[in-house]
């Protein structure tokens, strides 16, 4: 039965089920630390469906986005999605993780992020990934359009 991928151009493929891992990339691997100096990675996140997203402190359109982010983490987290950002091209002294908890969030935020930013190829800010259990990136958003019912597809399709 043929299922939806969201690919990372934006459009969507039909595919069988047994094509997603010849047609959606591998994530890249990373390890960061977090603003209070603990250790996050990729590998922490094998298995799990994963949101990622890239941000920094001073991007108003990261903050529109992230209200939608957590409701999706939320809503799915029964289903094993897991919200985690990486924070990059900060200002010197911003403190991201006490910024996403001023805004009422808890979801984890990696630090000085802009060497795993060109990894994933992120060009702006918002940017965020979906990767699903198998590593694999079946969208990648560059929008802070809260209405697009993308999101919540791409989500779905993490949990397959």
């Amino acid at each position: 039965m043929p299922v939806t991928l969201l690919a990372l151009t934006i459009f969507s493929i039909n595919v069988n089920a047994e094509e997603i891992k010849s047609v959606a990339p591998q994530a890249p691997e990373w390890e960061l630390k977090t603003q209070s100096g603990d250790v996050i990675s990729s590998a922490q996140l094998d298995g799990k469906a994963t949101i990622l997203h890239f941000w920094a402190t001073w991007c108003p359109y990261c903050k529109v986005l992230q209200p939608k982010l957590v409701e999706l983490e939320r809503k799915y987290q029964h289903q094993g999605v897991k919200l985690v950002a990486i924070s990059f091209n900060e200002d010197d002294g911003a403190l991201p993780q006490d910024e996403l908890a001023a805004r009422g969030y808890s979801f984890p935020t990696a630090v000085n992020g802009d060497e795993v930013a060109m990894l994933y190829g992120v060009k702006g800010t918002p940017t965020t990934y979906f990767i699903n259990k198998h590593k694999q990136v079946i969208f990648k958003y560059t929008s802070s359009d809260t209405s697009d019912p993308r999101l919540e597809l791409a989500v779905k399709e993490l949990v397959k």
